[in-house]
């Protein structure tokens, strides 16, 4: 899922960070935000709505909107698309009040 080779861009060689995403240890590159890191992994849904349940990904990429929220390091409602990987991080998917899923 990464883009590795591009005609006119070079994209150097990144660490490989790992953290544990619902309870399995996963990999990321230095520089990814969480949201980033799991959409690399094909990690699709990251929280969902409150009413419906329904799946939530990755949408403005800004921290403007709440479909990123996640528990992270036992914390809920943290929007992962602008919060930098960090190694060893503890990723959750919550509904949006901060519940585990």
């Amino acid at each position: 899922m990464r883009i590795d080779k591009h005609p006119i861009l070079s994209f150097p060689k990144k660490e490989e960070i790992s953290f544990i995403f619902e309870g399995e240890r996963v990999q990321g590159l230095e520089g990814d935000t969480i949201a980033s890191a799991l959409h690399a992994l094909d990690i699709k849904t990251l929280s969902y709505s409150i009413k419906k349940h329904r799946p939530r990904g990755f949408y403005c990429a800004i921290g403007n909107c709440a479909s990123c929220n996640m528990i992270v390091n036992g914390v809920p409602n943290v929007r992962t698309c602008i919060t930098p990987l960090e190694k060893d991080m503890i990723v959750e998917r919550q509904t949006n009040k901060g519940e585990l899923k």
